[in-house]
């Protein structure tokens, strides 16, 4: 149990709000005001009401003001208004809209507009994958040309041990609400996927980042799937067994680059 926090009965779906950890280093840029809100949650019974106390972009509301006949993205581009759950899903979303506002604003836009151009259909298309994959596991990463290289061409060796000194100019942001979920159960196989934040950016200041973020998520960018997947424990300094070079042996984790794979765009 997170230190301070105080469970709220079995009953309460978001009872596993008090598991997090704020002193992971994942979740240490989220703390603030992260671990008030939970304890809100937990002493509200609701995770929607303690996300209205720091969030004024959005209101969040039941799941149950959601109607059965629309899409979840249309709801929210149409009235403003975000369904949530109580859970951790649904409760990292929420830090996320508060954090990122613009970028969240600009995927709620660019999904309510493929929703309108295509509809809802069995298949997203490759737009709104790409955005519902950088809404739900997006790692941002500014770094180094040199470890960029070596993460496209999945040379685990040379970006995690060989390089390793490097990550001391890397900035990292967890973006992905599912990913931060996650880890609240760490588990070596938990792996993001990683967005280039641009060398200009002042990316440490999330509201330079932000504004960054939401005039470089563009669709015809997104359409070619510019991620590469990263095993997130294996950041430096993250997990004290990646301190072993040994740790990025495991080929089931730390996966080699297919032969025939298209390197993304940087």
């Amino acid at each position: 149990m997170a230190r301070g926090l105080t469970p709220a009965p079995s009953t309460f779906a978001g009872a596993v709000l008090a598991d997090i950890d704020w002193a992971q280093p994942w979740f240490a840029p989220w703390q603030h005001p992260g671990e008030q809100v939970a304890q809100d949650a937990l002493r509200l019974h609701s995770v929607a009401q303690a996300l209205n106390h720091i969030t004024r972009d959005v209101q969040f509301v039941a799941q149950s003001e959601l109607p059965a006949t629309q899409a979840y993205e249309d709801f929210i581009f149409q009235q403003g208004r975000v369904p949530t759950r109580d859970g951790l899903h649904d409760f990292f979303n929420g830090l996320c809209w508060h954090r990122f506002p613009q970028t969240k604003r600009r995927l709620n836009l660019l999904q309510a507009a493929e929703i309108a151009r295509q509809g809802v259909g069995a298949t997203r298309g490759p737009v709104r994958d790409a955005l519902t994959l950088f809404d739900e596991n997006a790692v941002l990463l500014q770094l180094p040309d040199a470890l960029w290289q070596a993460l496209q061409a999945r040379d685990w060796r040379s970006l995690l041990v060989d390089q390793r000194a490097q990550w001391q100019h890397v900035h990292i942001v967890l973006f992905g609400h599912a990913l931060l979920e996650k880890l609240v159960t760490p588990y070596a196989s938990i792996t993001g996927h990683v967005y280039r934040i641009a060398a200009g950016v002042d990316a440490r200041h999330d509201a330079a980042l932000d504004a960054w973020l939401s005039t470089d998520l563009q669709p015809e960018k997104l359409a070619t799937k510019p991620f590469e997947p990263l095993p997130v424990l294996g950041v430096p300094g993250w997990w004290s067994a990646n301190e072993a070079p040994s740790f990025y042996d495991n080929a089931q984790v730390f996966r080699p680059k297919n032969r025939g794979a298209i390197a993304s765009h940087s």
